[in-house]
């Protein structure tokens, strides 16, 4: 199972810009003494349970505008707080990607895969950025979905005046379900960071310890530019260059995908059994699907979580969004790798699964799902707000970002559409002025550590190196291969650099240190066609496990939601509460149908199916896995199964 979900942000999307300079100092709201004693340390405010949390969450009222005093009006924005169950040390804030996620939606699984050490001694805080979820809940679903199914391709003029015409009408319509443009102009970076600040002086803390990741990264400095007496540590994981014009990192970025994409289909030529299934290089397999699928999208039937199927397409621009997704961690481009071996033998079935997870579709009806947890409009209005490098009327801005994407498209092969993601900012409401870029961080008087990974598409290890460069007191971590944010996800060397740097106050032994890491997982072969291509029962059922496994709906699915998936060779799988499965004649080989009921327990690393068979064979089998260790028992085209692995 996937540790970190929270990274599954499209390509289109994760276009990390730069932020404002401060140019006016905040006024600031009256700070409150901390009130003594842990167990009334939150008494002061109206505090409450978080939903389905460990967490305490407090909502602040804080100024709508930071910078203008004679603006009266007010947001609430929602922080969410786990005291330290042991002796307190102070305050460990995370700021999460997007932007547009939600801090308090992630706090639960991002603490449990923390060393036990920290929230030990740390009152651990994560919040809800102004305008996301609990701290306003700004969304526009459709808009979002009719903009990330459009043509993002700009190498012809009508190709341009097509992307032209979609960035505009999402910027529009986005604008229009949200009900109106007014509050859009406040959710920029340096408002936000104050939000935080204000949060720190009501909490009463001197200082505390802040970590940013992704776009996290680019309020971490914000704040750090503005309050760098008020940070005893600072993290930055998957660094965003602030200093970088709007073009220029795009270019970056966009380049940094198109690397990380021959990395991963280089490393599955150099694994057998990934070169075996794609049919030999995967580069060039990749390269002659792309224009196969440029010349006209393909047509396949698929599986319906009601059962039957469906006609559909995928085209090339579906590609390089699935491509692109998956490209942020190694699991991820192992799926992907997956995915495109299957499609050599005609069956697009996985990657249109990856798709439509990719873009919050409903499988059945390919309407936009609502995500609570992310927000579309928040991502746009802070970047929107936070850059803008060209001048003139929104058309002119637009032919001015066109003409910056002409060098992409002419050297850069691959994925070339991830520099338009921000197009519609060119017809966004803001101020419309330019906005001029920060110097370099110093943070003096900080300890900084800097984390990336050299496998990253969506923040390029360039990134973090040149903001490393400039730190009074800095210290780079650059994992080997890796995904996109190191910090969290099981590796020992990053891990271990983290949690000494804010429970033991030790900071690396040297200046830079290199972490060991992989491009891609293992890669994990694809399951026969037929059942007669199985050794025996237990390889079967180990295969049904396998592709359970690389399901996208079980991997983003919520463990509560009653869910179904249509499977490869008819029939369905529902997941329900508890990790319970039933299958209705459910196969994903021919000949080897499935019907009963299975039961997932990650957590224990245990998986049980109890089902009847049919199609080949009929049987009635048990199939136990705890660990590595493997059992089916039961009964198999007549014969008593007793097999173990």
């Amino acid at each position: 199972m996937r540790l970190h979900n929270f990274l599954l942000f499209l390509a289109f999307l994760l276009l990390l810009l730069a932020c404002n300079r401060l140019t006016a100092t905040p006024a600031p709201p009256t700070p409150t003494p901390p009130p003594t004693g842990a167990a009334d340390r939150f008494a002061q405010f109206n505090s409450r349970p978080c939903p389905d949390s460990d967490f305490t969450c407090i909502t602040l009222a804080v100024p709508l505008d930071h910078f203008d005093s004679g603006n009266t009006q007010t947001i609430n924005v929602v922080f969410a707080i786990l005291p330290a169950s042991g002796e307190r040390k102070g305050m460990f804030v995370t700021a999460t990607g997007g932007p547009g996620t939600s801090g308090l939606a992630a706090a639960d699984s991002y603490t449990a895969t923390f060393d036990p050490a920290i929230p030990e001694h740390f009152d651990i805080v994560f919040f809800d950025q102004r305008g996301v979820g609990a701290s306003g809940g700004f969304q526009c679903v459709d808009a979002v979905a009719t903009f990330y199914q459009s043509d993002a391709e700009a190498i012809t003029p009508e190709q341009e005046a097509t992307l032209t015409e979609s960035a505009q009408t999402f910027a529009e319509s986005c604008v229009s379900e949200i009900g109106s443009p007014d509050p859009l102009r406040f959710f920029s970076t340096r408002q936000a960071v104050e939000d935080l600040e204000s949060f720190r002086r009501a909490i009463g803390d001197e200082k505390f310890w802040l970590y940013g990741e992704s776009y996290g990264t680019q309020f971490a400095q914000t704040y750090a530019a503005a309050h760098a007496d008020h940070l005893a540590g600072l993290i930055l994981d998957g660094t965003v260059d602030l200093t970088l014009s709007g073009p220029d990192y795009l270019e970056e970025q966009t380049q940094a995908f198109n690397e990380v994409l021959v990395e991963t289909l280089d490393a599955c030529t150099s694994e057998a059994a990934c070169a075996t299934d794609v049919g030999g290089d995967a580069l060039a397999v990749y390269d002659d699907l792309a224009a196969s699928l440029k010349d006209s999208a393909a047509s396949f039937n698929f599986p319906l979580p009601s059962g039957g199927t469906a006609s559909r397409e995928f085209a090339f621009d579906d590609l390089e969004t699935v491509a692109a997704n998956e490209l942020y961690s190694e699991d991820g481009r192992s799926t992907f790798l997956r995915a495109l071996a299957a499609a050599t033998r005609n069956d697009f079935v996985p990657l249109a699964r990856l798709l439509y997870d990719t873009l919050g579709l409903d499988p059945e009806t390919l309407e936009a799902i609502p995500d609570p947890t992310y927000s579309d409009a928040v991502y746009y209005a802070v970047e929107c707000n936070d850059y803008e490098d060209f001048g003139g009327a929104p058309q002119q801005r637009a032919e001015s970002y066109l003409h910056a994407g002409d060098v992409v498209d002419e050297s850069i092969p691959r994925l070339s559409s991830v520099f338009y993601g921000d197009l519609p900012c060119a017809f966004w409401p803001n101020d419309e002025a330019l906005v001029e870029r920060p110097a370099p961080l110093a943070a003096d008087g900080v300890p900084v550590l800097v984390l990336g990974a050299t496998s990253d598409p969506a923040t390029p290890v360039a990134n973090g190196e040149r903001v490393f460069q400039h730190l009074a007191n800095g210290y780079l971590v650059t994992m080997q291969g890796g995904p996109h944010v190191i910090f969290g996800r099981g590796d020992a060397c990053p891990d271990d650099i983290v949690n000494a740097f804010l429970v033991d106050d030790k900071l690396p032994d040297q200046r830079q240190t290199v972490c060991p890491g992989e491009v891609i997982d293992s890669y994990e072969p694809l399951t026969p066609v037929d059942a007669a291509d199985f050794a025996d029962p237990l390889e079967a059922l180990l295969a049904v496990e396998t592709e359970i496994n690389y399901l996208p709906e079980f991997n983003s699915w919520d463990g509560e939601t009653r869910t179904s998936v249509g499977c490869p060779f008819g029939g369905t799988l529902t997941f329900e509460s508890g990790g319970q499965l039933a299958f209705d004649d459910c196969a994903f080989a021919k000949g080897f149908v499935l019907v009963g009921n299975g039961e997932a327990d990650y957590g224990a690393d245990r998986f049980k199916m109890g089902v009847l068979v049919a199609g080949l064979a009929d049987g009635e089998l048990t199939y136990e896995r705890d660990g590595d260790s493997v059992s089916v028992t039961g009964f198999y085209d007549g014969q008593a199964i007793e097999l173990t692995k």
